[in-house]
C-alpha cells in the first residue's frame, strides 16, 4: 500500500516541479537580491508542502487512510501556493522588466491572488465538491463582507487606483497635511512615507484618494526641483531696487550646492509689514532632502551680501526706551576696529610709501566686506574700482576661458590683497576670485583714494613702481595677467594711474 501511495505522490512531473522551483529561486536571488528573504521563505514553504505530501504516506501505512487523504490535500495546496508565488515573482520581477514592462506591485499581488483563487477552486473540484452551490451563495457572502470591510476595501481600491493612474510613485516627495516625506512603498492598505526626521508615516490609501495631497518638486517634463522661500525684512530707507539687485546677484553668482540655476533665483518685494519692507528670495532646490541646510546656506550668502553694501536685516519697529551704551565702551570698540584695520593696511606694500597720517586716512575709508564660502568676490571681465584686503579666510583665483572652463591660477589668504589694478587704473578684472572659505575683507574704492593722490600726486610714481615690482615677482599676478594676455610696463602703468585719477602729466 505504501508503495502505491508513493507512486501516486511521485508523479513524472514532480522532479520538473522541484527543479523549476529551485531554478526560479536561484534566478530571483541572483538578479533581485534585495528581496532574497521573501524568495527563500517561499522556497521553504514549497519544501514543506512536498515533504508533507510524502510524510502523509506514513500516516496511511499506519492505517489512517482518511487522515492521510486530508493531509495530502492540505500539503498539496501548500506546495501549489508556494509554486504559484514563485512563478508570479519570476514573471513580474524577472521576465517583464527584461521587456521593459514594469507593473505596479498591487497588480502583481492581484494577479497572484487571483491565481490562488483559481488554484483553490481546482483543488476543491478535484476533491469532489460541487462548486455550483458555493458560487450560488458567494454573492450574499460577498455583499456581507463588503459592508463589513468597506474601510479596508476603500484602502485597497485606493492603493490600486494610485498605482494605476500614477498619481504618486515610489520615490516621490509628498505633503499630506503636516506630513512631508518620500514615498517608499504603496501597499494594499496604506502608503508608507519616510520623513526627514527618520520617521515612517503610514497613510491609509483612502485618505489619499478622498483628500488633497501635494507631490513636491514634480512638474510635467521638468527636472525634480522645489521652489523655496527665504523671507527677510529691510528698513524702508534702503531703495527696494538696491536690495533686489544685491540679493539676485549674490545668489546667482554664488556656487551653492543644490540650488538650481534654471529657473534662476530671484528676489521679490512681498509687502510692507511693521514699518519694514518684506522681501522674499525664491530659489529652486534640486535635492529635496536638503531643504533646511540649503536654506541656511542661502541665508548666509544673503546676510554677507547685505553686509558688504551696508544693508541691515531689520526687525519689527517699535518704540522702546533703552539705556544708552556707555561712551567709553563704544570708543574702546572703535579703537579695536581701527587697530585691526591699521594692521591690515600695513600688510599692503602698495601703501608702504604713505605717511602715518595718510595711512590713517586710508584706514578711516575702508569698508568692511564679508563673503560666504562660494561667493564671487570679483568677476573676470567686469570693471570694479575696489582694492580688497583679506583679514581672514581664503579665496582662489581662476581664469575663465572662452569655452566656459576654469583654470586655477592661485589663491589669496589672510594678509593678502588683490584688485589694485581696478583701483588704480579702472582696468577690468583679469581673473575671477571665489571664496573657498568664509572670508572677511576690507575694501577701498577709487573715491576714497582720490583725495590722497590729488593732494600728493608724486605718490603715483611710488605706487606704480611698487605695483610693477609686484607684477614681476608675484607668481599669482603673473599667471592671471599672462592668462588674460595683459602685462603693463611701469611707464604705461603710471600714465594709466594719472589718467584715471585726473592728475595730469
Amino acid at each position: 500500500m505504501m508503495n502505491e501511495t508513493l507512486r501516486e505522490l511521485w508523479r513524472p512531473e514532480t522532479p520538473y516541479l522541484i527543479g523549476t522551483a529551485l531554478v526560479l529561486v536561484l534566478l530571483l536571488a541572483r538578479f533581485r537580491p534585495e528581496e532574497r528573504g521573501s524568495y527563500l521563505n517561499t522556497l521553504w514553504l514549497f519544501v514543506l508542502g512536498m515533504a508533507g505530501r510524502f510524510g502523509s504516506a506514513m500516516v496511511e501505512v499506519m492505517d489512517y487512510p482518511r487522515v492521510a487523504e486530508v493531509l495530502i490535500a492540505v500539503f498539496t495546496v501548500v506546495a501549489s501556493i508556494a509554486f504559484v508565488r514563485l512563478s508570479g515573482f519570476a514573471l513580474f520581477r524577472l521576465v517583464l522588466p527584461v521587456i521593459r514592462l514594469r507593473t505596479p506591485r498591487i497588480i502583481e499581488d492581484l494577479i497572484i491572488t487571483a491565481a490562488y483563487a483559481v488554484l483553490a477552486l481546482i483543488h476543491l473540484r478535484g476533491a469532489g465538491l460541487d462548486l455550483s452551490g458555493i458560487l450560488a451563495t458567494s454573492a450574499v457572502v460577498t455583499a456581507v463582507l463588503a459592508f463589513a470591510m468597506q474601510d479596508t476595501l476603500g484602502n485597497v481600491l485606493g492603493g490600486l487606483a494610485l498605482q494605476l493612474d500614477n498619481s504618486i510613485r515610489v520615490g516621490d516627495w509628498i505633503k499630506v497635511d503636516d506630513v512631508v516625506g518620500c514615498v517608499t512603498d504603496i501597499r494594499w492598505r496604506f502608503t508608507s512615507v519616510e520623513t526627514r526626521n527618520w520617521e515612517t508615516v503610514v497613510i491609509p490609501n483612502s485618505v489619499l484618494m478622498k483628500g488633497k495631497f501635494q507631490v513636491l518638486g514634480k512638474r510635467e517634463g521638468q527636472p525634480v526641483q522645489w521652489r523655496r522661500w527665504i523671507h527677510f525684512h529691510v528698513d524702508p530707507g534702503v531703495p527696494p531696487a538696491r536690495v533686489i539687485a544685491a540679493a539676485d546677484s549674490a545668489i546667482r553668482e554664488a556656487e551653492i550646492p543644490d540650488v538650481a540655476q534654471s529657473p534662476l533665483p530671484n528676489c521679490v518685494l512681498m509687502g510692507f509689514e511693521e514699518g519694514n519692507l518684506h522681501f522674499a528670495l525664491r530659489y529652486w532646490l534640486t535635492d529635496l532632502v536638503k531643504d533646511d541646510p540649503t536654506d541656511s546656506a542661502v541665508r548666509v550668502h544673503l546676510f554677507t551680501a547685505f553686509q558688504r553694501i551696508g544693508v541691515r536685516i531689520s526687525e519689527p519697529q517699535q518704540t522702546v526706551h533703552l539705556v544708552e551704551e556707555d561712551e567709553a565702551h563704544a570708543e574702546a570698540v572703535r579703537k579695536r576696529e581701527m587697530q585691526r584695520r591699521l594692521i591690515a593696511v600695513k600688510g599692503v606694500d602698495l601703501f608702504s610709501s604713505l605717511s602715518e597720517s595718510e595711512r590713517a586716512a586710508v584706514v578711516e575709508r575702508l569698508q568692511y566686506a564679508p563673503f560666504a564660502r562660494g561667493d564671487v568676490l570679483t568677476k573676470q571681465g567686469k570693471t570694479s574700482h575696489w582694492l580688497y584686503i583679506i583679514v581672514s579666510g581664503e579665496a582662489e583665483i581662476v581664469h575663465e576661458k572662452p569655452d566656459g572652463t576654469r583654470l586655477r591660477v592661485g589663491s589669496v589668504v589672510a594678509g593678502g590683497f588683490f584688485g589694485e589694478m581696478g583701483l588704480l587704473t579702472g582696468a577690468p578684472r583679469t581673473a575671477t576670485v571665489i571664496a573657498t572659505t568664509d572670508v572677511e575683507c576690507y575694501r577701498l574704492d577709487k573715491d576714497s583714494f582720490q583725495g590722497l593722490l590729488t593732494s600728493r600726486p608724486e605718490l603715483a610714481e611710488d605706487i606704480s613702481r611698487i605695483v610693477a615690482e609686484r607684477q614681476q615677482n608675484n607668481a599669482v599676478t603673473n599667471a592671471a595677467a599672462a592668462a588674460a594676455g595683459q602685462q603693463d610696463a611701469r611707464g604705461d602703468l603710471l600714465a594709466g594711474i594719472r589718467k584715471f585719477f585726473g592728475l595730469g602729466a
